[in-house]
């Protein structure tokens, strides 16, 4: 069908609007010519589209007016070729996008790339597509009609990421938080949409928002130019676009995205040239949808008055970087639209209505695609096909005009008439209304809303009045939703869903889309194959509880439980798989296990992107694995780790040993003790895991061993002498080299390298810090004995100069339990000793960083100390009477020497101990003697022997019972009330 012949638009056409407006401009401001020069520039711009031979087809982003004007344009003309402004390199998605159900979006996903910052990493780039947008409208077309060619002529991904001056979001890592999972289907991609007009210079926004009495961007388009366009003649539609556009793209666009602008306009006319002279099509046969910002253009390459000809301008694309990129679909939503464009809560919703709404009204029948065979899985899954015409079938029904919408709803008359005319439709948004208000009620008493039927009526008077309000003839949904929180929300605590969200229901809903099963990519198919079994299949929408009996289910239960294992750690971060009882670690037998499964939403998304990396969860495993480990920054920790993965995920001792021969090669480079710890607590488990195989260590695992062995003994000299080094990393490094040196032995190790290096690191230990390190490592390699340690502390502490540096080396000393745990007696002697005698000016700072030092090896230190300490308190009330703290005044027996036996009177072995504490401090003593009348004079003390330790109070012919004593027996005898209550609450 040939194309009608377009009317050009002359300076008539606009005389009358042009003298309104400029009478307005005189009334407001005294001098017009600002205003004129604008709306005679605006002008232009309409008249350049009308002339251009190529038909430039202005949209919006997910317009539901465009999509409308599209149909039915495409009712009228049958071009040979559809240009879209879209990236190019996902023109090659087009053939699988039958097989899902929108709305969807085009995914160009890439994971590494040598040419873009880390930070930066993964990219990705989406366009969504919805059922009632115009690029989706002519798609459907182009498939439907093998003779019509639909090209995307935008700038591909990697121009995309070129271009953008912010750095993208990460796509792989969390998305940006949300009310609903839903919203998070996108994760942190770069959005790209077909006629993206949002004004990026805010005070032309705001002014546009303030003036029209809107609360959103998103609601002025679809009041003021959705509404009033969607009934128009294509000419008169096709004018308000462009002066739309127009307007917005000479003073809503901020300099930065203006130039941005430029380049992909540059790049767009560069693309069509290019086509239609590789094809040989004319300008005239030819569909262009672009942005109503970008249907005109102050570039050279604009138009094709000179195509064909020598002196047609073209640009020079410049090249893509060496990035490579993947693509795929993936499914979208509503919510997730509008979150990732900036839109209103609900705008996409209500523009699905108005499609829907005018479809009804103007009798037009959409532009579809045969829906994918609902078989999911399999060879048998039905391939989808596309609603392409038929020969025989459809022969009669194709060759028949398409109705005529009814003559009261069109408006035409050029920009001028249709923008002086109130819309059509009213009567089909007045039943629309009563249908919300209804709906909206009817949702609320399900939540719990203390709602009726008046609260309908309410919701829809007060619709017409906020509409009246605003200026409005009729009420928005926007009205409506306003409406509906002022009569519903009466302030209820705990309702699970706000009106908003009800008012969103009503309207439509959020609406998901699916990606077919035959879209998906190879890998996200074989774990759809492989979880069969229990219950996991394509499209479905709720989480799977996977019940695991590994004890008696054979190799399939064990099998699942193994991939979902392996998802989990290559999506740690996913909803996808998540484990409610089970684990997995080398060693701990699998019984039972428990697992959600949710492949739909963000999820599956995650999962897609991951099929990217390969075709199998293994490969992409396996290769995750590969590259960390050669990674330039990758640290021996790190490859150890990896290799323990591969032993516990990927079941493949190849790998294992690869990953573990370059542990080994990193941990020979290493220069600092920093990771000896963790290096320590990885090679221990795996040694005791791995000797037990019939085939004993692997032999990477027994040079780890070796080469630390040699390593960090060659690093004990620095590491005592150097204060960077920490004593928690020193205790790592003694830890590895003492407690897997019967290990390094057996493999030619010499302890002789260890010996020479602590006698090396003796003079060379300054910090406090590491003095008992030193002392225990040399007591666990019998060059001192325990009583030389114990002689060196007791220095410590009798020395007021060294007093300071004493709770430093007792944590270094705690911190030695982790490697020497015959210092546990000693550590717990000394520990009590210091809670006893050391002033609270050195005690009370030194415990927060004791605890806090403690805890990275609380496990290995702990239990030991804790033994120590309950072997050295009594366990009966009997031994309770005779025990004698090690801080009480002791003397702490050393090696070989056999206690002191206590006092055969107890209470006698007491009053001695009071005595002894009256006596040092004699203020406190006399003052009360003074008090109670009795002069302040002190007994001399008894002879040694029992007589000396019996008790003055029970015995008053003791020897060297004090004066004042008397005087408090007879206060006590004169006054019993208190004796006798105190003998009461002590019993018997």
């Amino acid at each position: 069908m040939m194309s009608p012949p377009v009317t050009v638009l002359e300076d008539e056409a606009f005389a009358a609007l042009r003298d309104q407006l400029l009478g307005a401009a005189a009334r407001l401001a005294p001098d017009a010519q600002h205003l004129s020069a604008l709306l005679a520039a605006l002008a232009g711009d309409v008249a350049r589209v009308l002339r251009e031979p190529l038909h430039i087809f202005p949209v919006a982003h997910h317009s539901p007016a465009c999509a409308v004007q599209l149909v039915r344009r495409l009712q009228q003309f049958t071009p040979k070729v559809i240009f879209i402004e879209a990236c190019e390199d996902l023109q090659a998605l087009l053939p699988e996008l039958p097989s899902c159900v929108p709305p969807v979006a085009m995914q160009a996903f890439a994971g590494e790339s040598d040419d873009v910052p880390a930070r930066r990493l993964p990219l990705s780039v989406i366009t969504p597509l919805t059922p009632f947008s115009a690029e989706y409208q002519a798609i459907c077309f182009g498939l439907t009609h093998p003779d019509v060619e639909v090209v995307f002529v935008d700038r591909a991904a990697d121009h995309v990421v070129q271009w953008s001056r912010e750095p993208a979001p990460e796509a792989g890592g969390p998305a940006p938080a949300a009310d609903d999972e839903n919203e998070r289907l996108h994760g942190g991609a770069v959005g790209v949409e077909v006629g993206d007009l949002m004004p990026t210079f805010p005070a032309f926004l705001e002014g546009l928002l303030e003036h029209s009495r809107t609360s959103s961007f998103a609601e002025w388009w679809s009041l003021y130019v959705d509404e009033p366009t969607i009934t128009a003649d294509h000419h008169t539609w096709r004018q308000v676009m462009v002066l739309v556009g127009a307007l917005i793209r000479r003073l809503g666009v901020s300099p930065e995205r203006r130039e941005v602008d430029r380049l992909r306009e540059r790049f767009m006319w560069t693309r069509i040239k290019d086509h239609l002279q590789r094809k040989g099509i004319a300008p005239s046969d030819a569909l262009y949808i672009c942005g109503a910002a970008h249907a005109v253009a102050e570039v050279p390459e604009w138009g094709t008055d000179h195509f064909g000809q020598p002196d047609d301008p073209r640009w020079e694309i410049p090249p893509r970087t060496r990035t490579t990129w993947q693509y795929g679909f993936i499914p979208s939503a509503y919510s997730a639209i509008e979150r990732q464009f900036g839109l209103a809560r609900g705008s996409v919703a209500v523009a699905e209505q108005s499609w829907e709404k005018a479809l009804k009204a103007l009798k037009l029948k959409p532009l579809t695609l045969a829906k994918a065979g609902r078989a999911g899985r399999g060879e048998g899954a039905d391939e989808a096909e596309v609603e392409a015409p038929k020969a025989k079938a459809r022969g009669k029904k194709a060759s028949a005009p398409p109705s005529a919408p009814p003559s009261d709803l069109l408006v035409d008359g050029g920009a001028a008439g249709l923008l002086t005319r109130p819309p059509n439709l009213l009567s089909e948004d007045h039943e629309q209304l009563l249908q919300w208000c209804t709906g909206v009620v009817a949702k609320a008493r399900e939540a719990h809303y203390m709602a009726s039927t008046a609260d309908a009526i309410a919701i829809y008077q007060t619709s017409i009045l906020l509409a009246r309000l605003r200026g409005r003839l009729h009420p928005s949904p926007y009205d409506f939703a306003d409406a509906a929180e002022t009569c519903l929300d009466k302030g209820e605590l705990g309702m699970r869903r706000s009106v908003r969200h009800l008012c969103g229901m009503v309207m439509g809903g959020d609406r998901v889309g699916r990606v077919g099963y035959a879209t998906l990519p190879p890998l996200v198919r074989d774990v759809y194959g492989r979880l069969a079994g229990v219950g996991v299949t394509p499209g479905k929408t709720t989480i799977t509880r996977v019940l695991l009996d590994l004890q008696k289910g054979g190799a399939g239960p064990t099998a699942v439980s193994d991939l979902l294992w392996r998802l989990r750690a290559l999506l740690p971060g996913s909803e996808a798989v998540r484990p409610v009882t089970g684990e997995r670690r080398l060693g701990v037998p699998r019984v039972q296990e428990s697992w959600d499964v949710k492949l739909h939403g963000p999820a599956l998304r995650e999962l897609i992107e991951l099929a990217y990396e390969g075709v199998t969860v293994e490969q992409v495993l396996e290769r995750r694995l590969r590259d960390r480990a050669f990674a330039p920054q990758a640290t021996a920790a790190q490859v150890l780790a990896l290799a323990e993965d591969a032993l516990l995920l990927a079941d493949r001792e190849r790998l294992s040993d690869e990953l573990g021969a370059r542990a080994v090669e990193l941990l020979a480079l290493e220069l600092s003790a920093a990771n000896a710890r963790e290096l320590f607590e990885r090679v221990r488990r795996l040694v005791h895991h791995l000797r037990s195989r019939p085939s004993g260590l692997p032999g990477w695992l027994g040079a780890f061993v070796a080469t630390g062995y040699q390593h960090y003994a060659s690093l004990l000299p620095q590491g005592f002498a150097d204060r960077g080094t920490s004593p928690a990393q020193l205790a790592g490094v003694l830890s590895f080299v003492l407690t897997l040196e019967t290990l390094a032995l057996s493999l030619g190790c010499h302890r002789s390298q260890v010996i020479i290096a602590l006698r090396q690191a003796g003079p060379l230990t300054v910090d406090p810090g590491k003095l008992g390190l030193l002392w225990a490592a040399e007591w666990t390699l019998e060059l001192k004995s325990g009583a030389t340690v114990r002689d060196d502390f007791q220095a410590l502490m009798d020395n007021p100069m060294s007093l300071a540096a004493l709770p430093q080396a007792l944590g270094s000393l705690l911190l030695a339990l982790s490697f020497a745990p015959v210092v546990s007696g000693l550590a717990a002697e000394l520990l009590s000793r210091a809670f006893g005698e050391l002033p609270e000016e050195l005690l009370l700072p030194w415990l927060p960083g004791l605890l806090d030092s403690l805890r990275p090896v609380a496990g290995a230190v702990l239990p030991a100390l804790l033994r120590e300490v309950v072997q050295s308190t009594p366990r009966t009330l009997a031994e309770l009477d005779r025990w004698s703290p090690p801080f009480g005044g002791a003397a702490i027996p050393t090696e070989g020497q056999v206690p002191a036996k206590a006092p055969t009177n107890p209470r006698g072995h007491d009053a001695m101990v009071i005595s002894a504490h009256l006596r040092a401090a004699p203020a406190a003593v006399e003052a009360w003697a003074s008090a109670l009348g009795d002069p302040p004079t002190w007994a001399e003390v008894g002879g040694a022997g029992d007589d000396a330790l019996a008790d003055p109070l029970t015995e008053p012919g003791a020897a060297g019972l004090a004066p004042g004593v008397a005087a408090l027996r007879a206060l006590l005898e004169a006054r019993p009330a208190a004796a006798q209550a105190w003998a009461a609450r002590l019993g018997p």
